[in-house]
């Protein structure tokens, strides 16, 4: 008997597997850490060979947890990391690293292609700001540097991409991938002016088909077979991006309420939906994505904040190697318990702290690789429980100001991500933006939101709004309500803080053509 979807879900931090059954119900799971490297002039490096030879793994060890896992499995989904370039030769093996989507090098590209007047048209056809994140902005990077690499390969992938074609053979990227980086988000396929914007149009041939993973599937390969201990055949799903997926896992689409999703991670997240193409708002300052759903028609507006979670580790991480040096070894997870106490001793909004500690600065809503963290307002009588707790209210104020770049605030924000765990973060962030929040009993949305897509491939849903039925909504937690006193507080803060960074920005050029003389 069939009973079981899969879904892989690579991400930046954790490669999975998860076992899920045809109603949606978690059966287990099997992880590894990933790994990747950063180098010098903001480069970020990840092995194509030990990506898939991890994957892999996990699926093996989500076998010794699941009787029969291989004959009881209908079909296997995959989704990813977005953003970066997987660059493969015409025999399918590596042609480098995989650039990820912290990597940097193409900040000056990005400067210089968003300064042109035509870079508007590309926006308005992606729907999505340029970033040096991007695949567009590395192949520009590529050609100027590295033309000799370019020229061994012969498909670019994103990492889910390169995964599936791994587990099948088939070369192949999403609608959402493919289309907020080279092409038309109202037709989900490539667009030749956005080619042409770019200066890119010569590497069309590096692009591969454009599928939809509701309605494609390809056989597990027996190569992949004797690998991964699966059944060759078994029907094998192209997810969307990682993002897309954990939206649609954690609620986003809900035509009723329409609310919006906060994915707080190592990158922060934040949507909201837009049933028609119509109904997308483009902002004049050209950022955001817009990434086609796994619904006709629906999209997913997001704006993204480079660093979200990567901001807790940093200050965190002062404390514990401050212990660390007097002989005191303290985990992440005991470091993090004492969070709440923190916030609790200390007093709103006593300081600005702006969250931008990524070494690739920030991407939404504005765009400026130079931006770097910093705090605002610090005086003698602040102590180190003040700085958390203006860390969390960065990354609270970071959101509001993403959500405010898509048109009016969510009454309703649906989280996901390590940090949504956090109750202190949750009563920050719902007062910062003044909206109900609500996390799901879901542990793993993007790897459900890839099983999702495949559910609704094989015909176990007519529809993917039937299948959020059943696989999200019952799992959705009771609003927590916005604290009107706390909301009151951040409302009269929450102008400071974009001047602040408005302000600041001539301050990181300077710094770093310092840094670069």
């Amino acid at each position: 008997m069939r009973d079981i979807l899969i879904g892989i879900d690579a991400g930046t931090s954790v490669i999975k597997s998860i076992a899920f059954d045809t109603k949606g119900r978690q059966i287990a799971a099997a992880a590894t850490p990933n790994h990747y490297v950063t180098l010098p002039g903001g480069g970020a490096e990840q092995d194509l060979a030990r990506t898939w030879a991890d994957a892999a793994t996990t699926l093996r060890q989500l076998a010794d947890k699941v009787p029969d896992l291989a004959s009881r499995t209908v079909a296997i989904a995959v989704t990813g990391q977005g953003d970066g370039t997987w660059l493969i030769d015409d025999k399918g093996e590596p042609v480098a690293k995989g650039w990820l989507w912290l990597d940097a090098r193409a900040a000056g590209v990005v400067e210089e292609i968003r300064a042109r007047p035509d870079d508007r048209l590309r926006f308005e056809k992606t729907g999505s700001g340029l970033a040096a994140c991007q695949q567009g902005s590395q192949f520009v990077f590529m050609k100027r540097t590295m033309p000799e690499m370019l020229g061994k390969a012969a498909t670019a992938f994103h990492c889910k991409d390169w995964l599936y074609f791994k587990l099948t053979g088939e070369r192949a990227t999403d609608p959402s991938e493919g289309t907020f980086t080279f092409g038309d988000f109202r037709t989900r396929d490539y667009s030749d002016d956005v080619l042409d914007v770019l200066g890119v149009a010569d590497l069309r041939h590096l692009l591969p088909p454009i599928v939809d993973g509701t309605r494609h599937s390809t056989g597990l390969s027996p190569a992949a077979a004797a690998i991964t201990g699966m059944l060759a055949g078994t029907p094998v799903v192209l997810g969307y991006v990682d993002v897309v997926c954990t939206a649609l896992g954690a609620g986003l689409l809900d035509r009723e309420r329409k609310p919006g999703c906060s994915i707080i991670g190592s990158t922060g997240m934040h949507m909201r939906l837009a049933e028609t193409p119509d109904d997308v708002q483009l902002n004049e300052a050209a950022t955001g994505y817009t990434m086609a759903m796994p619904a006709p028609g629906v999209f997913a507006q997001m704006q993204s904040n480079m660093a979200a979670t990567l901001n807790i580790d940093w200050v965190l991480g002062l404390a514990s190697g401050i212990l660390a040096s007097q002989g005191i070894t303290r985990s992440n997870g005991e470091m993090i318990a004492l969070v709440d106490a923190w916030i609790a001793a200390s007093q709103p909004a006593s300081l600005l702290y702006q969250p931008y500690v990524s070494e690739a600065g920030e991407r939404g809503p504005f765009v400026d690789a130079n931006a770097r963290a910093g705090f605002v307002g610090i005086s003698s009588r602040h102590g180190y429980a003040d700085l958390v707790r203006a860390v969390f209210e960065g990354l609270a104020f970071a959101a509001r100001e993403c959500y405010a770049a898509m048109g009016p605030l969510p009454r309703e924000i649906r989280l996901t991500g390590g940090a949504a765990r956090s109750p202190a973060l949750r009563k920050i962030l719902g007062a910062a933006i003044g909206a109900d929040t609500r996390t799901s009993a879901r542990e793993e949305a993007g790897a459900a939101g890839a099983a999702m897509i495949a559910a609704v491939c094989v015909g176990q849903y007519a529809s993917m709004d039937e299948c959020v039925g059943e696989w999200v909504t019952p799992l959705l937690g009771e609003a927590e309500p916005s604290d009107p006193d706390l909301a009151a507080i951040y409302d009269r803060m929450a102008p400071s803080y974009m001047l602040a960074h408005r302000a600041l920005r001539p301050v990181w050029r300077a710094m770093a053509t310092s840094q670069e003389n």
